[in-house]
């Protein structure tokens, strides 16, 4: 539905941040992200060089930015910018390494004015490596 430079216009994140690399689906609070994680990622040269394993806050971070995407569909306005204001109940179930192919869920959970609560989950192969509950509060740029 969205391919990496519509992302682009969307959030104010780039490389090596910009951690969404499609969105595949989006409804009205429904979002579906996806995160190709390839061998070549930099943070894989220091955690670990021997066992390459993607950064728990990298996938929460990755959850942040397919439900910042959806929260800025629900304002509306291009002048925005969505910021963190709290994570939840955040559990790794899985490691992520290079090949894995993420996919991220997120759902609208609370919407008030500027400031929203989102569940987010993240799966490998149909198998939750991931969740979190986020808060987020949209300021203006």
């Amino acid at each position: 539905m969205l391919d990496i430079n519509k992302i682009k216009e969307i959030l104010p994140h780039r490389y090596p941040f910009l951690l969404v690399d499609r969105i595949l689906e989006m409804e009205a609070e429904k979002i579906i992200g996806l995160k190709n994680v390839s061998a070549n990622e930099n943070f894989f040269n220091g955690h670990y060089p021997d066992h390459p394993v993607m950064p728990g806050v990298l996938i929460v971070e990755a959850m942040a930015q397919v439900a910042g995407v959806l929260m800025l569909d629900q304002q509306g306005d291009e002048n925005s910018v969505p910021y963190f204001a709290g994570i939840d109940k955040a559990r790794f179930r899985k490691p992520v390494v290079p090949g894995d192919q993420l996919i991220i869920k997120a759902e609208v959970l609370k919407l008030r004015g500027r400031i929203g609560k989102i569940a987010a989950e993240a799966s490998v192969e149909d198998k939750v490596v991931a969740e979190a509950k986020l808060m987020f509060a949209i300021e203006q740029k």
